[in-house]
């Protein structure tokens, strides 16, 4: 048998995005960037749309990753508090990358491609079960305000600390706030 070679393929193709800011996904490029033949990658991708979904899920499932090492575990028994905290933390840290940026917003043009997203964040971002309404409104705010200095970040478009904004340490501290109990 074959080893598989998907997981490097994924990773190369993001690399790639992150090197060429958000390039279209290509067979031949990808192959390159991982040290493979084009045929190499298309063993585990039979199409350029199965490779494209491919990169979404495989950019949402390291987020969630990464959420699951800042929270200690998954969803699955957290309060909605220390959920969104574990993606506040992931997103202000710099853990996301502009390849993951250019995935997700990718979603805007092809509404399809929202599902993996919505797969493996649908957990973490229920607030469902957060009884109190006050609460439930400064934990989505602070996941947008996160989702904000994502972007930021990612695009260097008045990102905190550039252009007379306040500092990314100040403004990080801010969005924590939000998720510290109502005083």
């Amino acid at each position: 048998m074959r080893p598989s070679h998907r997981t490097a393929v994924l990773d190369a193709a993001l690399r790639l995005l992150d090197r060429e800011g958000g390039a279209e996904i290509s067979y031949d490029a990808t192959a390159r960037e991982a040290g493979l033949t084009k045929a190499g990658v298309m063993y585990h991708f039979a199409t350029r749309e199965e490779l494209v979904l491919g990169v979404v899920g495989h950019a949402a499932r390291r987020c969630v990753a990464a959420m699951r090492a800042v929270a200690g575990g998954g969803p699955e028994g957290l309060s909605p508090a220390e959920r969104t905290r574990a993606y506040v933390e992931v997103a202000v840290g710099g853990d996301l990358s502009t390849a993951d940026v250019s995935v997700f917003a990718d979603a805007l043009y092809r509404p399809h491609h929202a599902g993996p997203w919505r797969e493996v964040f649908a957990p973490w971002f229920d607030l469902s079960d957060c009884p109190d309404p006050d609460l439930r409104a400064r934990l989505c705010a602070a996941r947008l305000a996160a989702d904000g200095l994502w972007l930021a970040r990612a695009t260097g478009l008045f990102a905190p600390g550039a252009d007379g904004q306040p500092g990314m340490d100040d403004v990080v501290a801010e969005v924590r706030r939000l998720l510290e109990p109502a005083p």
